[in-house]
């Protein structure tokens, strides 16, 4: 009995720190290039740069993804309530003309970027997408201060982007 119960708290601490909030993105996440609408391959360290300085707010999407069109309402709300912040779009289409297709459509604003390679690639797995719509949200010192956020996580979004203010 005592080595089962040492069994599950040894899992229930290995499965939490997984999870665990992170302030900075891996060396192989911030090398990762992405595909800009222009059609160039950008470093995701290189995009980063452009927002230094400012609070960013990263979505993890896809046209494809039923869960990130229901979001985008609230999406577009707290874009309009925190209109003083950065926005990066990162999407996991399987083709860049129904990427394309999807900014147009659901009118995103801000900056765009796709993975080459979508949720099963070098990018997503960098930074530990397992679920799309995902937020993280960066401070104007490029310090991670909210790392996993999914679609209902609104209010945690919100309430991070207040105390940033």
């Amino acid at each position: 009995m005592k080595r089962i119960i040492a069994l599950l708290i040894a899992l229930a601490t290995f499965s939490c720190t997984s999870n665990a909030q992170k302030t900075k993105f891996s060396k192989e996440a911030l090398s990762e290039t992405l595909l800009a609408t222009d059609g160039s391959q950008v470093a995701f360290k290189d995009i980063l740069k452009k927002h230094k300085g400012k609070t960013l707010v990263i979505e993890v999407w896809a046209s494809w993804c039923g869960d990130c069109v229901k979001a985008m309402p609230k999406f577009k709300e707290l874009q309009a309530n925190n209109p003083d912040v950065g926005y990066l779009f990162i999407s996991m289409d399987k083709t860049a003309d129904k990427w394309k297709l999807g900014i147009e459509k659901h009118e995103l604003k801000g900056d765009h970027f796709m993975a080459n390679d979508q949720m099963k690639g070098v990018f997503a797995k960098a930074v530990d997408v397992d679920w799309i719509p995902r937020y993280i949200v960066i401070d104007k010192n490029g310090k991670i201060v909210l790392y996993r956020a999914i679609e209902t996580d609104f209010d945690k979004i919100n309430e991070t982007l207040k105390n940033l203010k």
